[in-house]
């Protein structure tokens, strides 16, 4: 199994005959990912060619969804647009839209959000590389050959290159799905969503949490942890050297006196017993030897 997407999965991709949504849709395309069709007015009616396939471009989401039976779009419309794009998704319906832009205008992410959740849409993002559920589907832009495999390791980030340097170093174990929910102050779906919906999965055996400074979204996944989750959480976060009330990188990435610190959410993840790497192959580490004491208890 996987969380949010699977190989049932049909995907639309806003923003496809641009320069970034025609790279990354032959990308999702290579690593097994079922493009129906992109979404661009101006071009409707016409076919792209992706190596092997062509796909349709459709005038608007809801028409690529009556066309394709699509459940997911992928959105790669520039920051100006993007709130029209991700409010035209939720009016049609969609169940999940991954909004990879950059730069988007806070104001817009917290309409489109509030949007999409009324009406039963799920947001990953923005400012994030996707998800992906190795050997079944790839909304974004993680690269699909860094994760060799599936397998039972469930992961959420804030950061897109941890996302992937953890998908690296665990390679060989395999993950059932790793969801980059994005660095920005507003998000759709949150750690603790993730937390929840990899709980539920039978085929997730453990998780791995990527947090950075800024925020108190790592402090509310610990409370969540301690109340919720009865499977192993190794965790990371990224920021220990970061100069107070400076930005780093994400937008939401910013630290104000003693709040948001990474030692502030470190002493809070391992107050409810997950283990904290210093470093990002030190929390791979822990993350295998956490997994052969769980199957050494269970095989015995």
């Amino acid at each position: 199994m996987a969380i949010f997407l699977t190989k049932e999965s049909k995907v639309l991709v806003q923003g496809m005959t641009g320069a970034e949504g025609m790279k990354h849709t032959r990308r999702m395309l290579a690593g097994g990912t079922d493009v129906v069709g992109g979404v661009n007015p101006r071009k409707a009616g016409r076919t792209v060619d992706f190596d092997d396939r062509a796909v349709p471009v459709f005038g608007s989401v809801r028409e690529g969804m009556e066309a394709t039976g699509a459940d997911v779009t992928v959105v790669f419309v520039p920051p100006p647009f993007a709130k029209a794009a991700v409010i035209e998704a939720a009016d049609a319906g969609i169940g999940l839209a991954v909004v990879i832009t950059e730069g988007i205008p806070v104001h817009d992410a917290v309409v489109f959000q509030a949007y999409a959740k009324q009406r039963g849409t799920r947001i990953v993002g923005p400012n994030c590389p996707g998800l992906i559920s190795p050997g079944q589907s790839n909304a974004g832009i993680i690269p699909a050959d860094i994760a060799a495999k599936p397998g039972r390791i469930g992961l959420v980030s804030k950061s897109g290159t941890l996302t992937y340097q953890l998908m690296y170093e665990l390679r060989e174990t395999g993950f059932s799905s790793a969801v980059g929910i994005g660095g920005d102050p507003v998000v759709g779906t949150t750690h603790i969503d993730c937390l929840a919906a990899f709980e539920d999965d039978p085929d997730t055996e453990l998780i791995v949490l990527i947090g950075e400074i800024g925020g108190d979204a790592e402090e509310r996944a610990a409370a969540y942890i301690a109340g919720h989750v009865t499977k192993p959480v190794i965790g990371y976060i990224a920021g220990f050297t970061a100069p107070e009330g400076k930005t780093m990188g994400h937008a939401g990435a910013i630290v104000s006196g003693s709040s948001g610190t990474a030692e502030a959410k470190k002493r809070a993840l391992e107050a409810v017993g997950v283990r904290v790497g210093s470093t990002p192959s030190e929390t791979a580490r822990l993350v295998l030897d956490r997994l052969a004491v769980t199957r050494e208890v269970t095989h015995n």
